[in-house]
């Protein structure tokens, strides 16, 4: 439930996005663009100064930076004083592991369609990770078997139900 969790920062009524009211497009406005998702990957993987995310994603710093501070501003990174130097770094917030979580599948795919070969293993306890989704109400394996069901005024599967403005 989110309301158990830190709210992050900045929210965005869906409904003030163009197109259809979605939580996809929310999120993507909250995240920005590439280097936002790969600056996480970076603070995941444990480099929290400027110079390593820069390095290792390989962004122009100026876009960067501004990508940074936008993520900051949206409560998914925290800025904070690294344990053992003067120098502050930035660190993933609640919603940000979250968000890491997130990527997982992403990365999944990724493997599967968008690479030759995967750059990298993922292992747990030794072997491979095999993440499949559960239902966390009744325990079942999550398919193709979800319903949806619009909520924001005005909208359904097929998109506007009437002129919206």
């Amino acid at each position: 439930d989110p309301s158990d969790r830190d709210v992050p920062a900045y929210r965005i009524d869906p409904s003030s996005l163009p197109g259809r009211p979605c939580s996809i497009a929310a999120a993507l406005d909250l995240i920005g663009d590439r280097w936002s998702l790969l600056a996480i990957r970076e603070v995941m993987f444990g480099n929290h100064r400027f110079s390593q995310i820069a390095r290792n994603t390989g962004a122009p710093t100026d876009r960067l930076a501004a990508r940074l501070k936008d993520l900051v501003t949206a409560g998914i990174l925290e800025r904070r004083p690294e344990p053992t130097s003067r120098h502050e770094g930035y660190y993933l917030t609640d919603a940000g592991q979250e968000l890491g979580q997130a990527m997982q599948p992403l990365t999944r795919w990724g493997d599967r369609w968008a690479v030759t070969e995967p750059p990298m293993r993922v292992s747990h306890h030794g072997h491979q990770v095999a993440i499949r989704q559960v239902c966390a109400v009744c325990g079942e394996e999550i398919g193709t078997d979800v319903t949806r069901e619009m909520t924001a005024p005005g909208w359904d599967a097929t998109g506007p139900t009437r002129t919206t403005r």
